[in-house]
């Protein structure tokens, strides 16, 4: 009997690209992961089981695909480009337990889709190798969507990663990181070089581990506090007052309500939003609400 070639071997990566006559596209973020010792790695990082239901976006030709079949229970994949649908048909076909959905996550009513392919309040894992030019959307969806959701383990630009686990006043910190640490707890699992991919990306990348916790200090509408913290870091190089007074307004009404909020979260007036944590920013929102800003 043949030796079985894993999809991503980079011989059989190259071979079903050009057997299909296919190159990865640019607008979709494509690049094909080749290293087996990374698949792997991710694998043990999202610590699958037999019992496990795994979310995946972004297939490709099946290459980390076929890790998570091998390791979970059932894989359920979410593919926007047609011509990796009809590659996937082919190279997941030893693969009973995957499920290929041609959609656009982002458009997808994903408590729905998951309910019907794995049942109601089913527990779900999310692995993927992201597309670069919408990871942040992607996972803020996927915090966002009222999950049932037990880990996230998503490959992204190293750049990002840096941002997701970063502290307050240094220059990676910023509004992403603030609303990440309000769903979880961030770790990064694993570092990847660009030669692992093909092609290589312009950039290095990183496996980000993500599990859910209990907001600290829970508000009742996080948008509205997500949408509190984008204006406060509306311009990095001002002051957390000028950018309050360029979201709410310099009428003299407005910024004695400022100041009074400001006064009872205990932050002053001309910091900079890096340098407050989810809490202080929580504090403000609590504040700002009690003024009628908000």
């Amino acid at each position: 009997m043949a030796k079985t070639i894993d999809i991503a071997s980079p011989a059989r990566t190259q071979a079903i690209l050009n057997q299909y006559g296919l190159r990865a596209k640019k607008k979709f973020g494509q690049n094909f992961l080749t290293d087996g010792n990374i698949l792997a790695g991710i694998v043990a990082a999202a610590n699958l089981t037999k019992e496990d239901h795994v979310v995946e976006i972004g297939p490709g030709i099946g290459g980390l695909t076929e890790y998570l079949a091998r390791a979970a229970k059932d894989v359920l994949a979410f593919e926007i480009d047609p011509d990796m649908v009809k590659i996937l048909s082919e190279t997941l076909a030893p693969y009973e337990n995957v499920q290929v959905l041609e959609q656009d996550v982002l458009e997808a009513d994903l408590k729905t889709v998951l309910a019907g392919a794995f049942g109601d309040q089913e527990a779900v894992k999310v692995v993927a190798n992201l597309p670069y030019y919408i990871t942040t959307p992607i996972l803020l969806a996927l915090l966002q969507a009222d999950l049932n959701w037990q880990q996230l383990v998503v490959m992204m630009q190293k750049e990002v990663a840096d941002r997701l686990s970063a502290k307050p006043g240094t220059k990676e910190y910023g509004v992403l990181t603030v609303m990440l640490d309000y769903y979880a707890s961030v770790s990064v699992a694993l570092k990847v070089p660009a030669a692992a991919f093909n092609p290589a990306p312009n950039v290095d990348s990183a496996v980000v581990s993500l599990t859910p916790k209990p907001a600290e200090e829970p508000v009742d509408e996080p948008k509205q506090l997500f949408s509190l913290v984008k204006a406060c870091f509306a311009h990095r190089r001002k002051s957390l007052w000028n950018n309050l007074l360029q979201r709410f307004g310099k009428e003299e009404e407005t910024k004695a309500k400022l100041t009074a909020a400001l006064a009872a979260s205990g932050i002053e007036a001309g910091i900079r939003a890096e340098r407050l944590t989810l809490a202080e920013f929580t504090n403000l929102y609590k504040a700002l609400k009690a003024e009628g800003l908000l």
